[in-house]
């Protein structure tokens, strides 16, 4: 049986990471992707309902925690009729290691006429695209090379779908695929010709549907750096189309090697 990110200690109810939640830049700490995933999960759990979309969710990882459990307070600070905004915070021990604001958007019927959009990419699908072997990050996720690999010039695509669950005995909700997968904008729109020497202080996942498979599709759109800090951006897709973006701010870094 593959090994889940967390589990539940059963006296305090915190959050035990396992060993694959190891992140690429220190083999102590745990990977930003994995909190990000946390936080939204305990936002789910407490907050969403069946007519709400979580439709935004920014994540500020500003001390990457160790292995010590974790636990996640929330709250409410707007509650309206079409609009409920939550925070939540994830503390290792007593401190504070990253933070999360989340808009839950109510739905409706979409208004009249027609308002222009980018054409969805002509990629194919997952099953036409052959797996990938010597992934580095392998042991959290899937991947499928369309386009493109890290770094390279040019038209960057793939697919990617999570191979575990996040936490133990808990089946992973579209919402929490899709919030783990977030992370990766930054290596794979921020990655160049020397390899990745940008690690990323926050991810802002934008979405206007859930996905409704398990791969999440990945389109560079955007890279800036000027003096140090860089922005990264990839459009994301399930099987279906286009079902939102992600976008990082992040710091020049030492190269990663792994």
């Amino acid at each position: 049986m593959t090994e889940p990110f967390f589990k539940r200690d059963g006296t305090s109810g915190w959050f035990v990471p396992q060993p694959v939640c190891a992140g690429p830049w220190d083999p102590t700490s745990l990977h930003g992707r994995v909190v990000a995933g946390l936080l939204a999960a305990e936002v789910e759990r407490a907050h969403r309902a069946p007519d709400l979309i979580p439709a935004r969710i920014t994540v500020d990882l500003y001390r990457l925690p160790g292995f010590d459990p974790l636990r996640v307070e929330h709250e409410v600070v707007r509650e309206g009729r079409r609009i409920r905004v939550v925070n939540a915070e994830i503390f290792s021990g007593e401190k504070s290691v990253g933070r999360a604001a989340v808009q839950l958007l109510r739905t409706a019927s979409d208004p009249a006429g027609t308002v222009w959009k980018p054409d969805d990419w002509d990629a194919p699908g997952p099953d036409a695209v052959a797996p990938q072997d010597g992934n580095a990050m392998g042991r959290m996720w899937e991947t499928r090379l369309i386009a493109g690999g890290m770094g390279a010039s040019g038209v960057r695509r793939l697919w990617m779908r999570d191979i575990r669950e996040l936490i133990e005995g808990e089946p992973i909700s579209p919402w929490q695929r899709v919030a783990l997968a977030a992370d990766f904008a930054s290596p794979y729109a921020n990655a160049g010709d020397q390899g990745l020497q940008f690690i990323n202080t926050d991810i802002t996942l934008y979405l206007h549907r859930l996905p409704v498979t398990d791969w999440v599709g990945f389109e560079v759109v955007d890279h800036q750096s000027a003096e140090g800090v860089a922005n990264g951006q990839c459009a994301l897709y399930d099987e279906s189309g286009r079902i939102g973006s992600s976008t990082v701010a992040a710091l020049a870094n030492a190269p990663l090697t792994q």
